[in-house]
């Protein structure tokens, strides 16, 4: 439990990962190839057009970027994870998500929790949290899957602009839903 602070510091400090570029590619939302990336733990799926970080920055064990829209376009939006092993713990989902939204309140500007619900994708029950808020001049909206399986509690999060959230919305959890664990 000692640790769980920081895997929730880590997922929110993460979740609002920014990159300013100048580079731009095809739109985000006109993809109909799609990549896997896989580690011996898990797979999860992408647009060919998302860019994959394997740097682990910021604590996450991958970043997915969206390409930008155009040269105005100062924020790419993401899907990352972040996972630790919870062993000997004994946390379940809702400890990480009432933990998660005490963190909400002293991380980010203006938390508001749009929905907290928990959910089933195949035989897997996760929490999804939908929450906006600011992070400096970014107005932002999050949506997170939380998930405990085996010894391991994995955070994914979708990070938008907030005016974009609907536009990416679909791709996203379509992105988020692909995550698989190897067994």
């Amino acid at each position: 439990m000692k640790n769980m602070p920081k895997l929730l510091i880590l997922f929110l400090l993460n979740a609002s990962a920014i990159y300013a570029q100048t580079s731009t590619k095809p739109s985000p939302f006109t993809t109909s190839k799609w990549k896997k990336f896989a580690t011996k733990s898990y797979t999860i799926q992408y647009p060919d057009q998302w860019d994959l970080d394997t740097s682990k920055q910021f604590g996450t064990s991958f970043i997915l970027f969206s390409p930008l829209e155009g040269p105005k376009d100062q924020f790419k939006e993401n899907v990352n994870m972040i996972s630790q092993n919870i062993s000997g713990q004994a946390i379940d989902l809702k400890q990480i998500t009432e933990m998660s939204m005490d963190q909400l309140k002293k991380m980010i500007t203006n938390p508001v929790v749009i929905e907290n619900k928990k959910l089933k994708n195949g035989n897997i029950e996760y929490q999804r949290l939908i929450y906006t808020g600011d992070q400096g001049s970014y107005h932002l909206k999050w949506e997170q899957y939380y998930m405990i399986i085996g010894d391991n509690a994995y955070v994914l999060t979708m990070t938008c602009e907030k005016t974009k959230f609907a536009l990416y919305q679909a791709m996203g959890e379509k992105i988020l839903n692909s995550f698989i664990v190897s067994k």
